[in-house]
């Protein structure tokens, strides 16, 4: 298995997550694990000049999509430190998971075009402090196998 941690998805990605879902699947809450590598300096497109880390960038934009989270009717459920991998193996370890419940996929599809200034701008603080991620599409069950 091969791993690539990535900012953004790709368009094949973002396809995937706006195809029409069996009855009510868009509209029921989904969780979405985000497996973290921060950068160690921040580094922002703009080039502005930072003594900000890559987790200090990161945290600023953390402050804003949670609020922006909760107004739409979710939650950050969980993040953490990680401390090391106990089975398996991977090159590089990620710094942070954050599982992050949403309302639904289509109120998370919809708030993915911001035009609130705000959060664009915590936009920015995300790409500078993110050195790439694993975000993982996940829905709560009654069993572990459907």
């Amino acid at each position: 298995m091969e791993v690539k941690n990535k900012i953004y998805p790709s368009r094949e990605q973002m396809k995937g997550f706006f195809e029409e879902k069996k009855d009510g699947e868009n509209d029921e809450p989904i969780f979405m694990v985000n497996l973290l590598k921060f950068r160690e300096k921040a580094e922002y497109k703009d080039g502005r000049e930072t003594n900000l880390s890559g987790i200090e960038a990161y945290k600023k934009y953390a402050d804003i999509i949670t609020k922006h989270i909760e107004e739409l009717g979710g939650e950050i459920t969980f993040s953490s430190k990680v401390k090391r991998i106990t089975v398996g193996k991977v090159e590089q370890l990620w710094d942070a998971v954050v599982i992050a419940k949403w309302p639904s996929r289509k109120i998370m599809g919809e708030s993915m075009a911001p035009t609130d200034q705000h959060l664009l701008e915590g936009y920015q603080h995300r790409e500078a402090g993110l050195e790439g991620q694993l975000n993982i599409e996940s829905v709560e069950t009654d069993t572990l196998i459907d």
